[in-house]
């Protein structure tokens, strides 16, 4: 105990100057996570100010925050005495080590800032990509976030998502309903023609141009088929959609025109 007490005397300017080191070092590095989480704050304000997708600012902003942070621990280490020329070559190497380890990490960062270059949809899209679907809520670094009509969220991998089709239900202005009405053989085509029409005509939300299309598409095994075709504005698609079937099968009743639907005949036989 006594040769400790005797070291601490002997080295006491030492001892008070690593501390004061250190406590700087502590402060510096407490100041850069501050500077760094106001940096991504005012990158966000910034992009939204201009108008910018909010995903994208989102993104813009986490590369900011690491970027400032990573300063600050260097920063930090350089006060502490440590060589952060030889440190950043530590680095280096191990981050060509932790890269070959953490490949999929790498290809989701990639990935996302194709998303950012590429622009295949934007914050509040619908789109159906790597097997899930749901509206986009934010692009990060390595992962986007989706909601589903449900209120589900979806933590998706950038790279999931740019490594196969993506499909944007949201991008265009328009959309085409796509339905097929079966009648029964018996029934008047012409007349059936003419109600599936009168739907269409009644229902304010199709839109006028492009015209909606109604014809004969297959005569099937136990119907005739129509395809009905309208369009609507993409806002108002699912909307539409449901109140086009429901008016179709009322219509349809009330002008006695039959859907057909698969029946099953039973036969009992007594001996």
């Amino acid at each position: 105990m006594e040769s400790i007490l005797d070291w601490v005397r002997n080295n006491t300017d030492l001892i008070i100057h690593y501390t004061i080191q250190g406590v700087l070092a502590i402060v510096i590095l407490f100041v850069g996570m501050r500077i760094a989480r106001f940096c991504e704050g005012l990158t966000e304000k910034a992009f939204a100010k201009k108008g910018v997708d909010k995903a994208v600012g989102s993104f813009v902003a986490n590369i900011f925050y690491a970027l400032v942070f990573a300063a600050s621990v260097l920063m930090a280490l350089s006060q502490v005495g440590i060589e952060t020329t030889s440190f950043i070559a530590i680095l280096g190497a191990a981050g060509l080590a932790v890269g070959l380890a953490l490949q999929g990490s790498l290809s989701n960062f990639a990935s996302g800032v194709l998303i950012i270059m590429l622009r295949p949809f934007k914050s509040g899209d619908y789109i159906e990509a790597g097997g899930r679907a749901g509206s986009v809520q934010k692009i990060e670094i390595f992962s986007t976030e989706l909601r589903t009509p449900d209120n589900k969220v979806i933590i998706m991998p950038n790279s999931a998502i740019m490594s196969g089709p993506i499909v944007n239900f949201s991008r265009e202005a328009t959309r085409r309903i796509d339905l097929v009405i079966g009648v029964s053989y018996d029934s008047d085509l012409k007349k059936a023609k003419d109600v599936l029409q009168s739907v269409l005509d009644n229902e304010s939300r199709v839109l006028k141009d492009p015209a909606y299309t109604v014809a004969v598409l297959e005569l099937a095994d136990s119907s005739v088929n129509f395809v009905v075709r309208p369009w609507v504005n993409t806002s108002e698609y699912w909307p539409t959609y449901f109140a086009i079937v429901e008016n179709i099968k009322l219509e349809l009743d009330a002008n006695d025109i039959t859907i057909p639907f698969p029946q099953m005949d039973v036969h009992l036989h007594k001996d």
